[in-house]
């Protein structure tokens, strides 16, 4: 029989966690770095150590958060217990960010500061991680898992859209002074937490696991054993993730989301970059980003309903191939004169990439979920958050990447905050946005066509060779 689709009430309760989330991250990314250095006074250089040491940790606690909570066994379910667990350190720590005493100066504030970063990170990934994994248990439907990640990424970017709001807010108050400027952070921080805490409990208490993942189903039968065939062995953490990084399916999806990410990151670290140097107005990045970010949540309904017909392997590979001229069309900015030319160009490029960006965060992990079915057949364990802890690194070590290659490639090209660039800086500028992408997308099509798992068998069809 074939497995019941989510209804909308569960992709509701399933999605709505990722607005505060989203929302969180996105603030995070584009407001963190200024408020540190303008508002706090702290060197850009120690901001760019403790970002790229969190990145480091993050290799650490993801794989240690998923393999922990695939080895869960609580009445509240292996993924909802982390989140709950997670949900008031998360919010509490988001606020410690944004709320440092006016006290502190020098090498204290940089320890606040990178105590908050690491400790908000780690608190995240217990909430993030154990978030996608219950959306691969949810539903073993390949329509049904579409349907789960296309409304987790919608309300992900409904969030991402308010983060924007709110850094466009802060930019205003910053008129005012340091002291606006604090005061004002600290609230939003507050309601943000606010938000999370609330959007959480309200998903763990209407959202149901599978009877595998709790200590005991309905009958009493006790699953704490390894007698339960979809419940993971007792491998150590080095051997799990060692067999997942030997199916060669896991291993494309990782390097694929790696590749493609590394060209859905460069649009918000540099287009601000390019509004304000290349296009001539600053408040033009807010306007590209949000039709980039709009594109990209209304089409997902499109991707899930094109699946159905092409299939989720050849529909986001299709993506990829569109997506990858969308943004190196960009880099014609360096040679277009006019200011509205350019700001119309940019609106058509964003929509078009923007639609591409919706299938990979709709598609990419309902493929992967397909894996972790397949993977079940063939070893009899469940593993959603081991699998889930290497995608997400995947994505977050992709933006990582893309930072650093910005800021040296800014730096090289002798690049001025708040001056007049050189001609070299524009074409820079233009490359990071354009040209970046476009090989990223090509390198990922490129290895993705190397993809040959069946999503409706959940079954290997042929045997690949590694990447």
């Amino acid at each position: 029989m074939k497995p019941a689709s989510p209804s909308r009430l569960q992709l509701l309760w399933y999605g709505l966690p990722a607005t505060a989330t989203g929302y969180m991250m996105t603030f995070m990314g584009l407001y963190l770095l200024k408020f540190s250095t303008d508002t706090l006074l702290i060197s850009p250089a120690v901001m760019g150590l403790l970002f790229g040491l969190s990145r480091i940790w993050d290799a650490v606690s993801d794989p240690l958060v998923g393999f922990l909570s695939d080895r869960t066994r609580s009445r509240l379910g292996r993924r909802r217990s982390w989140m709950a667990g997670g949900v008031v350190p998360a919010a509490l720590l988001f606020i410690m960010l944004f709320s440092s005493p006016i006290y502190l100066s020098g090498n204290d504030q940089i320890i606040w500061i990178g105590i908050s970063i690491f400790a908000f990170y780690t608190a995240m990934t217990c909430i993030l991680v154990p978030h996608y994994s219950l959306g691969a248990e949810i539903s073993r439907d390949a329509d049904g898992r579409n349907k789960l990640f296309g409304t987790r990424h919608a309300f992900e970017t409904v969030g991402a859209i308010l983060a924007l709001v709110a850094v466009g807010w802060l930019t205003v108050v910053e008129r005012n002074g340091f002291a606006a400027i604090r005061s004002t952070a600290e609230v939003l921080s507050w309601l943000a937490g606010a938000v999370l805490a609330i959007s959480v409990i309200v998903m763990v208490q209407r959202t149901r696991e599978s009877e595998s993942a709790t200590e005991s189903d309905k009958t009493g039968v006790d699953r704490s054993s390894n007698s339960d065939p979809t419940y993971p062995s007792r491998a150590g953490v080095f051997s799990a993730y060692q067999n997942i990084w030997r199916n060669p399916h896991a291993r494309l999806i990782m390097w694929v989301t790696f590749i493609e990410y590394n060209g859905i990151a460069v649009i918000s670290a540099t287009c601000l970059y390019v509004a304000q140097y290349v296009m001539g107005n600053i408040m033009l990045g807010p306007v590209i980003i949000i039709t980039y970010l709009l594109a990209s949540t209304f089409s997902v309904p499109l991707w899930i309903r094109l699946s159905r017909r092409y299939g989720k392997v050849k529909l986001w590979l299709y993506a990829m191939v569109f997506t990858a001229p969308s943004f190196g069309a960009m880099f014609t900015l360096a040679f277009i004169e006019s200011p509205s030319i350019q700001l119309g160009l940019m609106i058509v490029l964003a929509l078009a990439s923007g639609l591409a960006s919706g299938c990979s965060n709709t598609i990419g992990p309902s493929l992967l979920s397909d894996v972790i079915d397949a993977d079940e057949l063939k070893t009899g364990e469940r593993k959603e958050g081991a699998y889930f802890a290497l995608w997400n690194f995947a994505k977050k070590g992709a933006t990582g990447v893309t930072l650093m290659v910005t800021g040296l490639a800014l730096s090289w090209a002798g690049f001025i905050p708040n001056e007049e660039q050189s001609r070299l800086v524009e074409l820079t500028l233009c490359a990071l946005i354009g040209l970046f992408p476009l090989t990223c997308y090509i390198a990922g099509s490129i290895l993705f066509s190397r993809f040959s798992l069946d999503p409706h068998q959940s079954t290997p069809i042929a045997t690949e060779t590694s990447p």
